[in-house]
């Protein structure tokens, strides 16, 4: 990790997330009866939950209405959840409100245009592996999985080590 993006992600205390193509792989599948499905990544949820157990908050910021990213945002334990916002930096605003974060100590995740808008104004942006060019342009660190994939669970990682944190929590998954 180079020494700029380092200093960036060691300042990280709250990491924001978009939903569609971040937190699954951007496909939306829907029934013949209007039902919605969506497939969430297991690892991306384990990191969800080593960095919230290292102090590091998370929340989700999604332009479409669910009741499945609801309930797993409840399931990770992740309290910050603003939905339906087109705008993504008014639904930032709205975050910082309860959560008075300087932007320099947000990460934000994301990976199409509408996620330009905090990308561009938060101490770090992240792309998926997949993201559209103009996105990962703009962005400090991409990962090499796309979104729904692990993307997050790698993000997570970066972040962990960036912060020292990665080795206590591995460790307490290994064998003596």
């Amino acid at each position: 990790m180079d020494a700029q993006l380092q200093a960036r992600a060691q300042q990280i205390q709250l990491l924001l997330l978009d939903v569609d193509g971040v937190l699954t792989d951007g496909r939306l599948y829907f029934s013949n009866s209007g039902e919605e499905f969506k497939a969430f990544c297991t690892l991306d949820g384990q990191g969800i939950k080593l960095l919230q157990s290292a102090g590091i908050k998370v929340g989700i910021i999604t332009g479409r209405q669910s009741q499945l990213v609801a309930k797993r945002a409840r399931d990770l334990g992740v309290e910050l959840l603003v939905q339906g916002r087109e705008d993504k930096w008014q639904a930032l605003e709205e975050i910082l409100q309860t959560q008075p974060v300087p932007l320099e100590q947000i990460a934000f995740m994301g990976d199409d245009w509408p996620d330009l808008t905090i990308m561009t104004r938060v101490g770090l942006a992240l792309a998926v592996a997949n993201a559209h060019p103009s996105v990962a342009e703009r962005a400090h660190w991409q990962s090499t999985l796309k979104g729904g994939e692990g993307a997050v669970r790698e993000a997570c990682d970066m972040l962990l080590k960036a912060q020292r944190h990665f080795d206590r929590l591995l460790a307490a998954y290994l064998a003596d």
